[in-house]
């Protein structure tokens, strides 16, 4: 989409509005590029299946988006996992999103705590009232061939969003920006999550070559673009009725805007049996034995509630074959 509002043609189809979708997108002045993610049935059977309350169903969904965002920008065949470790009523918050776009997210909370931390204001300080004290951490895993890497950064800032940027600050790569929202819609309260990354070109990008525009030109378009992203309200974001198109036109219609092809996002989850099995495996037997109740030992997956049960002829055929 260009400043006057016609569709670029790098602009593929675009899926319903109310699908689960990233869609990236740059700003004309080159100083930036960005993403833009709506979940909808994602999110919401990632908060919904164990019934999450608000505080923890918000951070949680905030959480997915950010895992989604990132990983489609990262050029890589793997998982991007974000996790959130804090001293609060919020102990963890965990999502994954790998290169295909699957996306599957599981938090851990005191829920005594959690209800008189959410009395207050959490809303505008959901870090500090809800997580505490800890740390963010980024990890990409591209198979047992190479090296994972990892980058943490400690919990300052009142929102998940200034967290993610202060990791992109202090880390090598370009700055970004983020603007995160999650709320129940609708009649029947579903989830819906939204979100917008904005990244930072870099300085030798095609502007800076040809001489078009002098490094305060550019950093002036960034600050802009930033700015116009953070005018975006929540509701903007969650609005299935609001077309992905139709929301960047409005932000950034005086510097034009060009769409890309959207790629799918789904709710998706990596456990199996052989993956539980190896699990088991890594632990001595004993260990293992102490958790049998009624003949067999469960294993229930955070992420997806999919229920894994071994008896006595299990367990000897694991570690036989250990």
């Amino acid at each position: 989409m260009t400043g006057d509002g016609t569709p670029s043609e790098e602009a593929g189809p675009l899926p319903l509005v109310g699908n689960d979708i990233v869609l990236p997108f740059q700003i004309e002045s080159q100083a930036a590029r960005g993403k833009l993610v709506r979940l909808g049935g994602t999110v919401d059977r990632i908060v919904s299946r164990r019934d999450y309350p608000a505080p923890v169903a918000t951070l949680l969904g905030e959480l997915a988006v950010l895992a989604a965002l990132v990983s489609s920008a990262l050029k890589y065949d793997g998982v991007l996992t974000v996790q959130v470790k804090g001293d609060g009523p919020v102990s963890m918050l965990v999502a994954d999103a790998t290169s295909a776009g699957e996306i599957r997210a599981c938090a851990a909370f005191d829920r005594a705590t959690l209800a008189r931390a959410s009395a207050g204001d959490w809303r505008n300080s959901p870090v500090p009232c809800l997580l505490g004290d800890g740390y963010l951490a980024f990890t990409i895993d591209r198979g047992p061939e190479v090296e994972r890497y990892q980058g943490i950064v400690e919990l300052r800032g009142g929102s998940l969003a200034d967290c993610a940027r202060r990791h992109f600050r202090e880390s090598d790569q370009n700055q970004a920006a983020f603007k995160l929202a999650v709320a129940p819609t609708g009649p029947s309260g579903a989830w819906r999550a939204g979100g917008m990354m904005m990244q930072r070109l870099p300085d030798a990008g095609p502007a800076r070559l040809s001489g078009e525009a002098p490094d305060e030109e550019l950093e002036e378009s960034w600050r802009r673009a930033v700015v116009l992203m953070a005018s975006c309200t929540a509701a903007e974001l969650v609005d299935d009725r609001l077309h992905p198109h139709d929301l960047l036109y409005r932000l950034f219609h005086e510097d034009g805007v060009r769409v890309f092809e959207p790629h799918a996002l789904a709710h998706g989850c990596r456990c199996s049996r052989d993956r539980v099995e190896a699990t088991l495996r890594s632990f001595p037997r004993a260990e293992i034995e102490d958790l049998e109740l009624d003949g067999e030992v469960v294993v229930t997956c955070e992420f997806c509630g999919a229920r894994y049960a071994f008896d006595g002829s299990d367990i000897d055929r694991i570690y036989l074959t250990n």
